[in-house]
């Protein structure tokens, strides 16, 4: 029985000449025409009661290409038009299965412009990829190679909204091992302030790299608003806004990659809270410093790395008061605002406001690992309380049922 990978994505970035940039052009648009197009059909046959498969849209591709109007779909490669119908059905299995919402229409201007290659769709020798419907292979930049013998399953084409072109290849990595079990925990709480501050006593600081940009971004976006609609200044002014975006988008991304790799690393189990990001951003003070710290991408590295390399991520309840709970004594306080960043308990002991809470949250999350919990506790638990508080522990005596 052959030994199983992880796989895993390696994105590159590349140049395509004219005559390819004009083929994925045109390739995208028709992958945004046909899965509007598929969605289209299927919401008219939810509307009479009727469901439309993967199959059904399939043959309807048939169909549509075989008419004047849409005559321009054989232009293209049939793989990525396939592929797009398989995420749409992937799209309504998540909508009824009540992971997502309805699935909506692809915009031109908003929506990601990408097209999928399975193996029929692309040749891959000797570090040249060439995609189907191109004679010449594309011009990657790599500043890593792909692992020795990997061969690709998918190749995923796109582009962004400052113009650059990526081209990502999914693998099986057998770099990705499990490490080294070991007993370390840690407790994380995220803020502002800081970034993160561990139960360590350790405090990450906060970059802030949207607002280290903000003054060069408001000048790209003031120059766009004076540009006239439709006109080619306007497109470059454009393109100057995508940039900052994409400058401050890759500078976060890189640093959280780099501190979530060491978390995981370095402990065996991690504990965070489970905050509703979607809810908080709706707060209008403190939604660009929210969206900024980016606490879900973080949540979402920090879960698949510690998939990755076999350590343990516990999401404690959101509603769990670990700023207000004395991790010495146990004490809860009747209230705790924000501008309190250090208090004294009745105990005597003296609280900095992250590092308590991020040793309750440890506590918390250690008990949670204890009852059988998963990685996202549920708060109402037929029968019996949440998880949080079935082990009596030091930091959680005395809290109340929620």
């Amino acid at each position: 029985m052959s030994e199983t990978h992880v796989k895993r994505a390696y994105k590159y970035r590349f140049y395509p000449t004219g005559a390819q940039a004009a083929e994925l052009s045109r390739t995208f648009g028709c992958v945004r025409k046909v899965y509007n197009l598929a969605l289209a059909a299927r919401t008219e046959a939810w509307t009479r009661q009727q469901r439309v498969n993967y199959n059904a849209t399939s043959a309807m591709l048939t169909a549509w290409k075989k008419t004047e109007e849409l005559a321009y779909l054989n232009e293209v490669s049939s793989v990525p038009l396939q592929q797009c119908l398989r995420h749409l059905q992937a799209a309504f299995t998540n909508f009824f299965g009540k992971r997502a919402k309805y699935p909506r229409f692809k915009s031109r201007k908003k929506s990601r412009a990408s097209a999928e290659y399975t193996t029929s769709g692309f040749r891959y020798r000797d570090g040249k990829l060439t995609l189907a419907k191109m004679t010449e292979p594309l011009d990657i930049v790599w500043p890593r190679p792909l692992p020795e013998g990997a061969a690709p399953s998918t190749v995923t084409v796109s582009q962004d909204a400052a113009g650059r072109w990526f081209v990502s290849f999914l693998v099986e990595d057998p770099t990705v091992q499990p490490l080294l079990a070991t007993d370390t925990a840690i407790g994380i709480d995220v803020g502002l302030g800081h970034l993160l501050t561990l139960s360590t006593g350790e405090k990450v600081a906060n970059p802030r790299y949207e607002r280290r940009d903000r003054v060069r971004l408001a000048r790209a976006q003031r120059e766009l608003t004076r540009k006239v609609k439709g006109s080619a200044n306007r497109v470059k002014a454009r393109l100057r806004v995508a940039r900052v975006h994409a400058r401050i988008t890759d500078r976060r991304r890189d640093h959280l990659h780099k501190l979530t790799t060491r978390l995981v690393r370095e402990n065996q189990t991690l504990v965070i809270e489970d905050l509703t990001v979607r809810n908080m951003v709706k707060n209008r003070k403190l939604a660009r410093a929210i969206s900024d710290a980016s606490w879900t991408e973080f949540r979402s590295m920090l879960e698949y790395k510690a998939a990755w390399y076999g350590r343990e991520v516990i999401a404690v309840d959101r509603f769990f008061p670990s700023s207000r709970l004395c991790s010495h004594c146990g004490t809860l306080q009747t209230k705790m605002p924000l501008n309190v960043r250090t208090w004294t308990c009745d105990c005597g002991m003296t609280h900095d406001r992250d590092v308590n809470a991020a040793k309750n949250l440890l506590a918390a999350g250690l008990a949670v690992s204890a009852c059988g919990a998963g990685v996202r506790p549920q708060r109402r638990t037929p029968g019996r309380q949440s998880a949080v508080k079935q082990e009596p522990q030091r930091a959680t005596a005395g809290i109340p049922r929620l």
